[in-house]
């Protein structure tokens, strides 16, 4: 046993994570002064803990770094950016003025490749967008994953970033429940002092909250309940210098949030509002701006139960709109963004066991509307009714959800983009619009007359949870509407953040969408 603790005191010296590698070591510490049975015990329990954990921040400290370097390592696959303004001259190192001229006169070529004794060698036209410039990473990625540990990028400054977020969003890999993984050997990238320092740091801090973003919508439930949820949340904010409280299921009842608790009843599992506040000593917005997320860490429909295939089976997913506004908030502090930004996470899944919240139930909510349940598969807005009914508390600047709400959503636009709808003013609108045409997150804004609100009039109680055939995902939204009382986003993310194969650097799975979309709305809207 000694023996153990010993490797595994070695490996988290290695951990980069600071405020984890101390907190480990001072139970390992502890549980080395511990003498009888029932402390041997523990101590190997905690073992075992610590031992999962290491997993899981090995992995995730297997993170593909970008650095500034004018020059390859030896072994590095050479990625070349190609303008028209680019010399005809031997201008990068490696590569003729043949070639360069070669690439340059033919207008249709975007991208090529030769492999050298040497290596894979790249060229890039600089003459595209950022997305096809992104997918060009991707495509390389896929070329030299098996074959690289590290690759270089040459050529202007704006282009290079694309193409190298493109190859390392590409490099993300689920594999902490393989019992004996393989994994790429890609784990660096080099860019030259073309692109700044800045730019390369907020592009690595992307990657990671990105990455956490997506291993959160892949994880299990089995692994990642309300409460681990919660406690994922409270790491990070220990990491990136933001303040976590958990409300308990106790906290829960004595604020009477009559939607998460109804949502609650058929799990064993207790639920959790977790409250997250990131601000700076003098932020640029008078008052804050609250982001929530829908936080179904799984979702069987409840007593509405969904059919398995292509339905309750991607059901961890449905957490990705509290993974999208957590990202986003983890990357704003690691950024040290000027804005004050709070974010709120109802969390539980949704099951048909026990006492659970059937079809006809009236539920009184945390701000004392009764809702009629017609449909516990609506189990969503439920929960995040109460969020934005608690924002209240904060007088907002503006309050913007993300959920995976409707399949109408899907359905209407597909997994290529967001439906946002709201009442706040349209410059809010526009903002974000701008921010998802720069990092291809797109948004389309639906309409949001108060016609639609008709639909969840109940007979019996103040609404009801779900509206007629049509329309489904704006009358959600009407719904939500009711409850939030400062100016509103909802954002519908149920298509972009789950994809059943892979598509370029979105891979396959959960994408993290969301996280790059809000992060630069916050960083354009509070920059004008």
């Amino acid at each position: 046993m000694f023996h153990l603790f010993q490797k595994l005191s070695h490996e988290l010296s290695k951990l980069e994570k600071s405020f984890i590698k101390h907190k480990l070591l001072i139970i390992l510490s502890n549980s080395f002064k511990l003498h009888s049975r029932k402390a041997l015990a523990l101590a190997k329990a905690y073992f075992l803990y610590l031992y999962i954990l290491l997993l899981t921040f090995k992995i995730r400290d297997t993170m593909i770094k970008i650095k500034q370097n004018n020059s390859a390592i030896e072994g590095a696959a050479l990625v070349f950016i190609i303008g028209k303004s680019t010399k005809k001259k031997q201008e990068f190192v490696g590569l003729s003025t043949d070639s360069i001229k070669t690439f340059q006169d033919d207008t249709e070529k975007k991208f090529d490749f030769f492999k050298l004794p040497t290596g894979f060698v790249f060229l890039v036209d600089e003459n595209q967008n950022a997305e096809d410039l992104r997918i060009a990473g991707s495509k390389i990625f896929d070329y030299i994953n098996k074959e690289n540990e590290s690759v270089h990028i040459q050529g202007a400054s704006k282009a290079s970033l694309a193409v190298a977020e493109g190859i390392a969003l590409s490099s993300y890999e689920f594999k902490q429940h393989f019992s004996k993984p393989t994994f790429h050997k890609l784990t660096a990238i080099s860019v030259t002092d073309e692109v700044s320092e800045a730019k390369i740091s907020e592009l690595n801090n992307t990657i990671k909250a990105v990455f956490w973003a997506r291993t959160s919508v892949n994880t299990p439930v089995s692994h990642l309940n309300a409460e681990q949820l919660a406690n994922q949340i409270v790491e990070l904010g220990n990491e990136a210098g933001f303040q976590v409280q958990v409300l308990e299921k106790t906290q829960i009842e004595s604020l009477r949030m009559g939607g998460l608790l109804a949502v609650n009843k058929g799990s064993i599992d207790p639920p959790t509002f977790t409250i997250a506040e990131y601000k700076p000593k003098k932020p640029v917005n008078k008052n804050p701006i609250v982001l929530v997320g829908k936080g179904v860490v799984y979702d069987t429909g409840g007593l509405s139960l969904k059919p398995t295939p292509g339905s309750m089976d991607t059901m961890k997913s449905d957490m990705a709109g509290a993974a999208a506004v957590v990202g986003a908030l983890y990357l704003a502090a690691l950024q040290k963004l000027n804005v004050h930004i709070i974010v709120l996470v109802p969390a539980t899944d949704n099951r048909p066991g026990g006492n659970a919240y059937t079809p006809g139930d009236v539920i009184t909510m945390f701000d004392g509307t009764t809702v009629e349940v017609l449909n516990t598969d609506a189990e969503g807005r439920m929960i995040l009714a109460d969020a934005l009914a608690y924002s209240k508390k904060y007088n907002p600047e503006i309050v913007i959800d993300a959920a995976t709400l409707t399949g109408a959503a899907v359905r209407s636009i597909g997994t290529e983009a967001s439906i946002i709808m709201g009442n706040a003013k349209d410059k809010y609108f526009e903002t974000l619009e701008e921010a998802g045409k720069e990092v291809h997150e797109r948004v389309v804004r639906f309409p949001f007359w108060d016609d639609y609100g008709k639909h969840m009039q109940s007979k019996i109680a103040d609404l009801k949870n779900i509206g007629s055939a049509n329309a489904g995902m704006i009358s959600a939204g009407k719904f939500l509407e009711h409850f939030a009382k400062s100016p509103y986003i909802h954002m519908d993310v149920a298509g972009p953040t789950w994809l059943d194969a892979k598509e370029d650097y979105k891979g396959q799975g959960g994408t993290g969408a969301g996280v790059r979309l809000l992060y630069q709305f916050l960083k354009t809207h509070y920059s004008k």
